[in-house]
């Protein structure tokens, strides 16, 4: 099963209320935030007197495939007057066309891109800047933690007003991502894991390993986990699998493993986060669309 499709399979087991939903129009679909036609997002925009805060969607499908047609939580989200922005950006396979090193690099950059876009219309589309939370699933996912654990991108001396927005969000909700992409790190999380070396565009896993040191500098620029420091948002991590730490599993690329290895480093830096996998106890919330409304509906 494609990842982006078992991602919606856990949502609509996990949280009956987003099931059967009828579609609804962005109010304004697909807005081009670059030149390349994968950059486009659309904007779903809540009725308010006020600026609103904003969930910041981000597709799924293993950075190969994917659309941002339908993000989760849309329904609920713009009936409790809080707007939505779902995001296209390049895969891989456009990367390697434009000759992108690392190809991952465009699909990371492309989201921070377009979080900074939207900022950027936050008085045009009444949005609250200062509140903006992360969402994704698998590899979307991936990118909602990699912009929630990197350190601001905003430069405020650009010419350019869209790069001198944050890209700082104010919490993460995110459904079976992978947290690493440090092929010997998930090897010894999940040790039958094969997903990761497309990042880099190499033959096997193998040659993944065989490369990791020449890699290292890239690991560290994009791998979430490397990036996480104690200043960082609170982040949600939602697996449909058992914790076993060092144990293959039935679906490497969406193991809870990956959420019991970055929780090591989130416990390390202080980082509040709330892990809620299948068998685990005592999840403080385990109401999803709650977690991001208390975050996003703070007082300020």
């Amino acid at each position: 099963m494609k990842p982006v499709l078992l991602a919606a399979l856990i949502l609509t087991l996990h949280t009956p209320w987003l099931a059967a939903q009828t579609p609804i129009k962005p109010t304004h679909p697909n807005v081009a935030y670059g030149q390349h036609p994968s950059q486009i997002l659309d904007v779903y925009l809540a009725t308010s007197d006020k600026p609103t805060p904003l969930l910041f969607f981000i597709h799924g499908g293993g950075w190969m495939n994917g659309d941002k047609a339908n993000p989760d939580f849309l329904d609920r989200f713009l009936k409790d007057g809080m707007s939505v922005v779902s995001i296209n950006y390049r895969l891989i396979p456009q990367a390697q066309e434009q000759g992108v090193k690392p190809p991952v690099k465009a699909c990371l950059e492309d989201c921070a891109r377009a979080l900074q876009f939207v900022r950027s219309k936050s008085t045009e589309w009444n949005i609250d800047k200062t509140r903006i939370a992360g969402c994704g699933g698998s590899a979307g996912g991936y990118n909602t933690l990699w912009l929630a654990f990197h350190d601001d991108m905003a430069d405020p001396k650009s010419d350019d007003p869209i790069a001198r927005e944050s890209t700082r969000l104010v919490c993460a909700m995110t459904f079976v991502p992978q947290t690493s992409l440090d092929p010997t790190q998930m090897r010894d999380w999940i040790p039958n894991n094969d997903y990761g070396h497309h990042a880099f565009l190499l033959p096997s896993y193998q040659s993944f390993i065989d490369q990791r040191e020449q890699l290292m500098d890239d690991i560290r620029k994009y791998s979430p986990y490397e990036l996480v420091t104690s200043d960082d948002p609170p982040v949600y991590l939602f697996y449909d699998t058992p914790l076993a730490m060092g144990q293959p599993a039935a679906d490497p690329p969406h193991s809870a493993n990956f959420g019991g290895g970055l929780v090591v480093k989130l416990k390390e830096k202080k980082v509040p986060y709330i892990f809620n996998y299948k068998g685990a106890t005592d999840i403080p919330e385990p109401d999803l669309f709650r977690y991001l409304t208390t975050h996003l509906q703070a007082k300020k």
